[in-house]
């Protein structure tokens, strides 16, 4: 997932986006936790997956702001 393909989504899908990513996240910290996490690299790309639809939803923001 890139930031282009991002961009091209409207805010509600990026709520969705943002939401899938939460619960993956938890999953994969509960996982981490009791030893059963096998791909621990994920957990990063996970996390910065969602800073990155984070930032496409304060931009969109406040690009509707400025109109």
């Amino acid at each position: 997932m890139n930031a282009t393909d991002l961009r091209a989504k409207t805010p509600d899908e990026l709520k969705s986006e943002l939401e899938t990513l939460k619960k993956e996240s938890f999953n994969l910290r509960f996982q981490g936790a009791t030893g059963q996490l096998e791909n621990t690299s994920r957990m990063r790309t996970v996390r910065r997956g969602a800073a990155r639809v984070k930032t496409i939803l304060n931009e969109k923001a406040a690009q509707a702001a400025a109109e």
